[in-house]
């Protein structure tokens, strides 16, 4: 896209304008997001998702009917502000079923944004440039013709349209637990002077979430990890489609399509029939370690992949593909899940929404930054250090290694509010 909205002067600035695009989005929901986990927490998680719907709507559609480069980076930015579902979504989560069973309802949050990043890159590498792909359905004179990028975006929105009709029987949870909450008893009493340390933890407004450690030290998690994984997404599909004379995989938008795709399916089963055992087995923070750890491996090996050719490439990239994302789904729905766990019902989506504040500043920085090595590492590929692509992906392998140290003491610690 932004190839054809010829920002780029050359074929290596593709990446630096292309990522500030990604980055509108994230700058915008950046400043809105901790408002809407207030205004959730106040009037309801229902009425923020409704309005967070038809703003996709709207936006999306606009996004796709971009003329220029500035009008896709100014609706790419709204579309970001009016994006209040995603703090509401996982309060609702863990309000909606019993609390033994809130590490699944997390893990189904994960999985479904999990696969709607990637099945919309799917979507967009399938539908982008109708015309060209598929003439017999698409004439170049149509609207998909002048809009070459319309066609997903409308797709897209089509969904967020379905997704606000079945709005109507979601139930309201704000309120779900406020008379387990009421209990005279000597016992109750008691237990609450025992943990009062908890209660200043999760009660007091919103300022005083950034005193909770456990809070803010899992959100900090989140942030690197959230930055590593969006830097990431910005850079496979800039390096696949990038030439091989440049390090890349010299891939069509289509190829990437069915990479993400495949990873899509098969991250969907790996979340619904794996995640939930290792949840059960395996603790939380050295789920993430392990995690961690094989991630540094496996980025290590992608500037050797265009050595390959044929299946045996496709093979390869499938299965780093689909590994990676496994990686990122696990780490975040832990996250989400640590997040839920160090705050009361009242402020769960003001800690969201500060959560998704904090971590959209740093997936707002990680798609420019990684444009901008990205165009830099492809002006190096004859280096004696570092070379092209190994640069970049060296430099995704730094922010895990820093999430890794992250995990240990004093920089994390573990904490559970009541219910």
């Amino acid at each position: 896209m932004i190839r054809d909205l010829h920002i780029a002067k050359q074929t290596q600035d593709i990446g630096f304008y292309a990522g500030f695009v990604g980055a509108s989005y994230m700058f915008g929901r950046a400043f809105s997001s901790t408002v809407w986990g207030i205004v959730a927490d106040r009037h309801g998680r229902k009425p923020v998702i409704v309005l967070t719907l038809v703003a996709i709507i709207i936006f999306n559609t606009l996004f796709g009917l971009s003329l220029n480069y500035w009008m896709a980076l100014i609706t790419r930015c709204l579309l970001g502000v009016m994006c209040g579902y995603l703090g509401p979504i996982k309060a609702y989560a863990t309000e909606v079923c019993r609390k033994e069973y809130n590490h699944l309802a997390l893990a189904v949050v994960s999985s479904s944004r999990g696969i709607g990043l990637i099945i919309g890159p799917a979507i967009g590498g399938y539908l982008a440039q109708p015309a060209d792909k598929y003439p017999s359905i698409f004439s170049q004179t149509s609207i998909f013709g002048r809009f070459p990028y319309f066609l997903p975006c409308l797709c897209i929105s089509i969904l967020a349209v379905v997704a606000l009709i079945a709005c109507i029987w979601f139930p309201e949870t704000l309120h779900k637990h406020n008379e387990d909450t009421v209990d005279k008893s000597v016992e109750a009493v008691e237990e609450s002077l025992a943990d009062t340390d908890t209660e200043e933890n999760g009660n007091g407004g919103c300022l005083q979430l950034f005193k909770n450690w456990p809070l803010m030290s899992a959100i900090t998690l989140y942030c690197i990890f959230s930055l590593q994984d969006v830097a990431y997404a910005e850079v496979f599909s800039l390096w696949a489609v990038s030439d091989r004379s440049y390090g890349g995989l010299s891939f069509t938008s289509t190829d990437v399509g069915n990479v993400l795709a495949a990873s899509g399916l098969f991250l969907f089963l790996y979340q619904m029939l794996v995640y939930p055992f290792l949840a059960k087995s395996v603790d939380h923070i050295t789920l993430v370690r392990a995690v961690a750890i094989l991630t540094i491996p496996l980025l290590a090996s992608y500037p050797f992949f265009p050595a390959l050719s044929g299946f045996v490439l496709m093979l390869v990239v499938n299965f780093a593909s689909f590994m990676k994302n496994t990686f990122s789904v696990t780490t975040i729905t832990v996250f989400n899940i640590l997040m839920n766990e160090a705050v009361t019902q009242d402020v769960r989506a003001a800690a969201n929404g500060i959560a998704v504040t904090l971590m959209s500043i740093s997936k707002a920085v990680a798609p420019a930054v990684a444009g901008i090595i990205f165009s830099w590492a492809q002006r190096r590929q004859t280096a004696s250090f570092l070379p092209g692509d190994h640069l970049v992906f060296f430099m995704l392998n730094v922010f895990t290694v820093t999430g890794l140290v992250f995990t240990f003491r004093p920089f994390f610690v573990r904490g559970s509010a009541k219910h």
